[in-house]
C-alpha cells in the first residue's frame, strides 16, 4: 500500500458523484483512518476560498500525491 503522509495535497483519480467531486479535484489529507487492508484517509476538499467543500475517506489507490517544486529527477 502507498503510504500518503499527512498533509500531502492530493489529486482524485475517480468521480465522487455522491460527493459532488471530479477526477482530478484537488484536497489535502488530514487524518489517517483503520489500519491494515482498511486503511484509508480523510481528504479535505475545499473551494476557491478556503470553505471546506466535502470531507470524504479515501483508500490510497483513489488518489495520487501531487509534487511541488522543480527538483530535476
Amino acid at each position: 500500500m502507498i503510504h500518503i503522509p499527512l498533509l500531502a495535497s492530493v489529486a482524485l483519480l475517480v468521480d465522487l458523484p455522491d460527493h459532488s467531486l471530479t477526477r482530478g479535484q484537488m484536497g489535502t489529507v488530514v487524518e489517517y483512518l483503520g489500519s491494515g487492508d482498511d486503511q484509508a484517509v480523510l481528504v479535505e476538499f475545499a473551494d476557491d476560498q478556503g470553505q471546506t467543500c466535502a470531507m470524504v475517506d479515501l483508500k490510497a489507490d483513489q488518489l495520487v500525491i501531487l509534487h511541488r517544486g522543480s527538483r530535476a529527477a
